[in-house]
């Protein structure tokens, strides 16, 4: 249709009116990316051979980084969520529904779990004041590990094994099941700070080890980040020892 151009003109702004218009009715875009994942604070190769390059890749990229997408698109719906500390969720998450819980706890574990760990020969040992509750606990470093073991041999399905500071001071070995943590509000769940945690959900290990899930617990023990697990203990804070925002998690 052969138009004057002052009709011309008029029909492209009506276009881009409607356009406009129902980019309004569509709401916005995706939900801002409130929760960030953390990159690994080592290569992906550097826990070989306990833990292997692709097994860390696939865990910290995609695992994680689902638990992460998953949360931050959560926020349409919760949207005091954006500008949360992670750890400041975890004590609240009776209150959301299991989408929260779930993605929440992952978050936050895994974002735990990488730092609690160390190329082999570089986590050090544990502090005085640590390996003092240590023995006060559980009589010595050697029945920790046994215990501990224990705890995430015997977690049935997905979860986590911990080592946890009670709210009095003395430690604890502990377990939850799924993406759970010790910080959580939940009743079924023995609450503390987690200074250690192991993931035993199969794919931490499975490209591993395969169903051998104790000898995965006994070659991730040489790992544990001891300097950091100590800075926790003395801090006895969150992820990072202390209240970070969410955007820093």
């Amino acid at each position: 249709m052969n138009l004057p151009p002052m009709f011309r003109v008029l029909r492209a702004c009506g276009l881009a009116a409607l356009v406009a218009l129902a980019v309004g009715v569509a709401g916005p875009g995706p939900a801002l990316a409130s929760f960030v994942l953390p990159p690994l604070p080592y290569p992906a190769d550097a826990l070989a051979p306990a833990i292997a390059p692709t097994t860390m890749t696939i865990h910290h990229d995609r695992h994680h980084g689902a638990y992460v997408a998953n949360l931050n698109a959560r926020i349409v719906d919760h949207p005091e969520l954006e500008g949360m500390a992670l750890e400041d969720l975890q004590g609240r998450i009776s209150r959301y529904p299991a989408a929260v819980r779930n993605n929440g706890g992952g978050h936050y574990n895994h974002s735990l779990f990488w730092r609690v760990m160390a190329p082999p020969g570089q986590g050090g040992a544990p502090s005085a004041e640590l390996a003092a509750a240590i023995t006060s606990a559980f009589g010595s470093p050697e029945a920790l590990q046994q215990r501990f073991a224990r705890a995430a041999a015997d977690r049935f399905g997905s979860g986590w094994a911990w080592l946890i500071r009670r709210p009095d001071g003395s430690l604890a070995i502990t377990s939850t099941a799924n993406q759970d943590n010790p910080l959580m509000d939940l009743p079924e769940i023995e609450r503390g700070v987690p200074l250690l945690g192991l993931d035993v959900w199969e794919h931490a290990y499975y490209l591993d080890y395969q169903n051998r899930r104790p000898d995965y617990v006994a070659a991730w023990w040489p790992l544990v980040n001891w300097n950091e697990v100590s800075r926790r203990f003395a801090a006895g804070g969150g992820v990072g020892g202390t209240t970070t925002t969410a955007s820093e998690s």
